[in-house]
């Protein structure tokens, strides 16, 4: 059974991680708030802030491949492959045949750490927040593809628990239609199917798309570099023969018209790279990418980024994840059959696979950090009052009040005055 060594407390054996269940089922619901007695909700002011954390989620089970690839091909693929959806059931199945051979086979029945960390990230992200805003703010977490915490279930929850403000939180650190985008898909998508008749029950809603230029994070991804480098390397290699593949999640270049996450990815790298290279020259960044046909993925990947680092000099190749906050099948199996593959070709170098930021607690109190603001808001803020029949009414007006003829005629002499504005009567979109 493999495992796989990371920095610190963090050593991911397969089999070994056991939690929410994603699509179908889950043994365990972890979803309460860490300090949450009758008594304090008694104390608790009115205002409440769910804060709803956002991630992935990923498959514990693999009877629920297939299930899980569907939905994934729904919601991400569709956005940029030129894929007709009728045919999604059987790609999903046929895909859900490669993982089960990958994680079950390749792996050691390899079951991903991604839900139990996740867990983790909730409670110290919650932890942080109730040390400074009490039980009127609760973190839940929300997965984009796992039952029972998608997120209309988990919205569902929310509202019952008596919260009418919303703070949409994606513990992705670049914002793209692939990572936030869908997120607020999913949360319209639920709170659209919520909000009845009369008043809908959210009363405020704020929303962090990201955390790609946050300085502490930064700092952070730079510093665990730099330990690592210290702890592993610096006795057996010279800084200039140290290579760094900074890896971020690979994107299309083309996703019908979305923001792909590139821009923000590259100035990821940009600012951490600026952090590191005047002590090791030899960095690159590196894209995890998903190869599929046809599509122009985000170059050099990281098997590419690794070799041309060794051949500018590279005895050593450090692996570090900065464009993910939580470990998941990529940060690990991807990246464990590049370095596999590099060995074959290249055995005297020493690689070596970083784990994802995860549950550091300097990483759990920032996050929390780059919340207050945005509660502060929530809290102070007047109540919004959203009624969803008049959205209906306006869109019905607009058909009514402005006709594409606007009452000229091409008929017989006819004049293009006849008072007729070009503003259409105070008609804007």
């Amino acid at each position: 059974m493999p495992h796989y060594a990371l920095e610190g407390d963090v050593t991911l054996e397969a089999g070994s991680y056991n939690s929410e269940v994603p699509v179908v089922a889950t043994p365990e619901r972890q979803q309460l708030s860490i300090s949450e007695t009758p008594a304090a909700a008694e104390a608790a002011p009115s205002e409440r802030i769910a804060v709803l954390l956002m991630g992935y989620g990923e498959v514990e089970s693999y009877e629920d491949f297939a299930n899980y690839n569907e939905q994934a091909l729904n919601l991400l693929t569709a956005k940029f492959a030129p894929v007709p959806t009728w045919i999604y059931p059987s790609l999903a199945k046929l895909l859900a045949m490669f993982d089960l051979h990958e994680w079950q086979h390749q792996h050691g029945n390899f079951i991903s750490p991604h839900n139990a960390i996740f867990e983790r990230q909730r409670v110290g992200i919650e932890q942080n927040l109730q040390e400074r805003w009490g039980e009127r703010v609760q973190v839940f977490k929300a997965f984009n593809f796992c039952a029972p915490f998608l997120p209309d279930q988990v919205l569902a929850e929310v509202k019952e628990a008596g919260f009418d403000k919303i703070l949409i939180y994606p513990l992705l650190v670049v914002d793209s239609i692939f990572t936030s985008g869908i997120a607020v898909e999913q949360v319209n998508k639920a709170l659209t199917a919520m909000s009845g008749e009369a008043e809908h029950w959210v009363k405020g809603l704020r929303y962090i798309p990201s955390f790609f230029d946050r300085p502490a994070y930064l700092d952070l991804m730079a510093q665990m570099v730099e330990e690592k480098i210290a702890a592993e390397l610096v006795a057996a290699h010279l800084p200039s023969q140290i290579g760094i593949v900074l890896m971020n999640h690979g994107c299309p270049h083309k996703a019908k018209g979305f923001t792909s996450g590139i821009d923000e990815s590259q100035k990821l790298y940009d600012q951490v790279r600026d952090r590191l290279i005047s002590r090791y020259p030899l960095i690159s960044v590196g894209w995890l990418n998903h190869q599929t046909p046809l599509i122009d993925w985000t170059q050099p990947n990281a098997d590419l980024a690794a070799r041309n680092l060794i051949d500018l000099g590279a005895t050593a190749l450090v692996f570090m994840p900065i464009g993910f906050a939580t470990e998941n099948h990529e940060t690990l199996l991807d990246v464990d059959h590049i370095i596999h593959s590099l060995q074959r070709k290249h055995p005297d170098v020493t690689y070596v696979q970083m784990p994802c930021v995860n549950d550091r607690p300097e990483f759990l109190a920032m996050a929390a950090d780059w919340a207050d603001s945005q509660i502060a808001e929530l809290l102070s803020e007047q109540a919004l009052s959203v009624n969803r029949a008049l959205a209906g009414s306006q869109a019905h007006s607009h058909d009514q009040g402005h006709s594409h003829d606007h009452g000229h005629s091409h008929d017989h002499g006819h004049s293009h005055d006849h008072g007729h504005s070009h503003d259409h009567a105070g008609h804007h979109h």
